[in-house]
């Protein structure tokens, strides 16, 4: 898939409400190994039900891959599209040149 506003505002909503970003950002802490939504209400303190929600909400943006393993499901972020997402903000930043200047080596004058 290839990143577009639609696609960037479907993920945008979905990161737009506190509990989602504070989901979202510990599935990505976790990275591919993922956690299970016991995990998750464990670190969160969200209950099941609202937990539910969210990351139906995360998956439906694409945000999160879900994968059941025999009782288990594992949540963990999508790095394509985290990445696509990513670039797309950064497309046109700086009319194509670093937006950071280079880091200079920067002398520090120390005191004896």
């Amino acid at each position: 898939m290839l990143m577009n506003n639609t696609h960037a505002i479907t993920a945008f909503i979905a990161l737009g409400q506190e509990s989602r970003l504070n989901i979202f950002r510990l599935i990505v802490q976790r990275g591919p190994n993922g956690l299970t939504p016991a995990e998750i209400i464990e670190k969160l303190g969200i209950a099941n039900a609202t937990l539910s929600f969210h990351l139906k909400e995360l998956h439906r943006a694409g945000l999160i891959f879900v994968e059941r393993q025999s009782r288990h499901l594992f949540y963990r972020p999508n790095p394509e599209l985290i990445q696509q997402l990513s670039d797309f903000l950064l497309e046109n930043c700086c009319a194509g040149k670093p937006c950071l200047p280079a880091t200079a080596s920067r002398k520090v004058k120390v005191s004896k």
